[in-house]
């Protein structure tokens, strides 16, 4: 299966965290306008797949379970692990090294630097960052322009 490449706005409706609808973007939850988002998920190259807690609901397992085709001890035991954060014990997704970030989700294509389950990522990854800015797009930006290199991936 391809990785998903998003529409050139970065962002779609029902799948992020503004929908496009007739000329308006709107927030998914309540409905309200929101400013036109000013990032573009597909010129980054994963910065938010890479933190180190990418919390799951049991919502979220059963997505990867139906993605998957296995049981939901089965996708518990490759795909995620339970840590203790803030005095809580949560389940997160599991992480795999990388070149760019020290590590990255699971599910996250190194070499296309894209999800490889966008259709059944995470809530927290479908509503990422939800506002219309993006402060790490805006930081790679400016770097890339700088720099003079359109694909300039600072090592901060």
């Amino acid at each position: 299966m391809a990785p998903f490449a998003p529409p050139p706005h970065g962002r779609f409706c029902g799948e992020a965290p503004t929908c496009y609808n007739r000329g308006v973007f709107t927030h998914p939850f309540d409905g309200s306008p929101v400013s036109k988002i000013k990032y573009d998920c597909a010129k980054c190259p994963g910065y938010c797949c890479s933190y180190d807690l990418i919390e799951v609901s049991n919502h979220d397992i059963g997505r990867l379970v139906k993605h998957f085709k296995v049981s939901d001890a089965v996708a518990r035991r490759r795909y995620l692990k339970r840590v203790r954060s803030a005095g809580k014990d949560i389940t997160v997704l599991r992480h795999k090294k990388d070149e760019v970030y020290a590590t990255t989700c699971v599910f996250f294509d190194q070499d296309e630097r894209r999800c490889t389950v966008y259709a059944a990522r995470p809530h927290v990854c479908r509503t990422y960052p939800d506002a219309s800015r993006c402060g790490y797009y805006e930081f790679i930006r400016f770097e890339r322009e700088q720099q003079g290199d359109e694909d300039f991936v600072p090592s901060a």
